[in-house]
């Protein structure tokens, strides 16, 4: 097996703490239609429940590599936002923190000749902290930075496949916007990307390279409640692996999707669900992902 499948293998960490199909943590497409719009002043309570199903692992040239892989993870995701009302640069500054406990179920061959390998496992992942976003909101857009840290809480072990943790600490820095082509904001586009550097792996001594994250989305929203439209995300490696026994085999990733959301004001609250299928994987797994958002202000 090659060392990219080995350690995506060895640990899934999101903002689910999953990563499906890159060297660090970030999951790719969970936030979408308005991805880098941050929440107003208030607290709020984001549920992230994510399914990942995979079966096929893509080698660099896109084509099948272990016809007897097959990835299944569900995560259920506690994402906690305050949203301040100290100003910063015109901005507003925000505190988060993602709790992830997931179930990971795989099989695969590492050769043609042997046994097949399989495991489940339940447990916490790796949580995320970001100390430091700022968010604009204006007339037609909305805007965002910030950067946080991926801390390695979850179970690890190279022996364990199905690992809910990744054994490495994670920086990340985000920055995106979004844009509304009307005075009522009911049509919108926003892009946010997202930059890792990982630290070395427990046990591999190896230290994954940096991956960039870039996500889309397009949305309508009627009667100020409903918005409907589509989402995707790009993925590549950025550096090589390093450390005994990396290869310079980098991972590549792209999906897109629809998704419909709902605003519930009686309520404070909203739900998002969307289903985005997984094309032209390189050293990667390749799936699809569905996810269902419920955010709560209190």
């Amino acid at each position: 097996m090659k060392r990219a499948c080995f350690l995506f293998l060895v640990g899934y960490a999101l903002s689910c703490g999953l990563a499906f199909a890159s060297s660090g943590h970030y999951v790719n497409g969970v936030e979408g239609i308005k991805a880098a719009t941050l929440p107003p002043e208030g607290f709020y309570v984001r549920e992230y429940s994510v399914y990942y199903n995979a079966p096929e692992y893509r080698d660099k040239n896109n084509k099948i590599v272990n016809n007897d892989f097959k990835l299944n993870v569900y995560c259920q995701v506690t994402r906690l936002i305050y949203s301040s009302n100290i100003a910063v640069l015109g901005g507003n500054l925000l505190f988060d923190a993602v709790i992830p406990f997931q179930y990971t179920d795989n099989s695969f061959k590492t050769g043609q000749s042997s046994p097949r390998s399989s495991e489940d496992m339940f447990g916490l992942g790796d949580i995320l902290i970001e100390p430091l976003l700022l968010s604009w909101h204006g007339d037609r857009y909305d805007a965002a930075i910030g950067a946080g840290l991926y801390i390695p809480t979850g179970y690890f072990s190279k022996n364990h496949p199905a690992s809910p943790g990744k054994g490495f600490y994670t920086m990340m820095f985000t920055a995106g916007g979004t844009v509304y082509f009307d005075q009522e904001r009911t049509w919108s586009a926003s892009i946010l990307s997202r930059y890792e550097v990982n630290t070395q792996q427990n046990e591999t001594n190896i230290t994954p390279g940096n991956d960039f994250h870039f996500e889309w989305g397009v949305g309508k929203t009627f009667n100020k409640t409903m918005t409907v439209g589509a989402a995707g995300y790009c993925s590549w490696q950025t550096t090589d692996d390093s450390g005994s026994g990396a290869t310079d085999d980098r991972t590549t990733i792209y999906g897109i999707g629809p998704e419909v959301a709902f605003d519930i004001p009686a309520y404070t609250t909203s739900v998002s669900l969307r289903f985005i299928k997984e094309f032209s994987g390189q050293n990667s797994s390749q799936g699809s992902i569905g996810t269902l958002t419920l955010t709560k202000r209190f």
